[in-house]
């Protein structure tokens, strides 16, 4: 459940953040220790979240390798004239973080002017509470951030339409999400091979 929104202007949010954030590369080099200690970032140590630490770390290094790029989005993003950074939202055992974190890392990659950050949610709550999904505190979130005028451009997440839209018919048929629903997912992102979230980001970015 989301916490009370704070006084604090959202800029204020942000800049607190960003002071603590880290880079995509060192985001994966923490993932990869905490997966040794048999661990998961936030304050609660379970096995389960443990094990979906694990997993992602799998996954993560699979679409680092995998994502492609068009050559048309490449050119699209190579056109962006003004810097903006990209500040995502997330935590070790967000099963919906692992295909979507390679995504935008690539994206951040092919033009100087983004500047991919990744902030963990449970030590930024207070932001996380301004960038809610249907009231609840979903899971990779990714704020579009234009520092020079200190405003918010836009915001993602936390996973493709296609694969929200899979989740929804899932509970609407069963009438709750079943343990079987996140293969179900796994299984449409390998198959989505991170296209609809690079479509979905693109959309997003001012680009001309």
């Amino acid at each position: 459940m989301a916490l009370p929104i704070t006084e604090n202007s959202t800029q204020e949010l942000i800049g607190k953040a960003l002071s603590q954030a880290i880079s995509y590369e060192d985001y994966r080099a923490m993932v990869s220790q905490l997966v040794l200690e048999g661990k998961a970032t936030g304050p609660e140590q379970t096995e389960a979240l443990a094990n979906y630490t694990m997993l992602n770390d799998r996954r993560m290094k699979r679409f680092d390798k995998t994502v492609k790029v068009s050559a048309e989005d490449a050119d699209a993003i190579a056109k962006l004239d003004r810097k903006v950074q990209l500040i995502v939202l997330t935590e070790s055992w967000c099963g919906d973080a692992a295909p979507a974190l390679p995504v935008i890392n690539k994206v951040a990659q092919l033009n100087d002017n983004i500047d991919l950050k990744v902030i963990l949610r449970d030590e930024n709550v207070d932001l996380m509470n301004r960038f809610l999904t249907n009231g609840g505190m979903s899971i990779p979130k990714l704020i579009f951030w234009d520092a020079e005028n200190q405003e918010v451009l836009a915001d993602w997440g936390p996973r493709p339409k296609l694969a929200a839209k899979l989740v929804a018919d899932h509970k609407a048929k069963h009438g709750q999400l079943l343990p079987e629903i996140k293969e179900e997912i796994q299984q449409w992102y390998n198959k989505d091979k991170g296209q609809s979230t690079l479509k979905e980001v693109l959309a997003s970015f001012p680009l001309k």
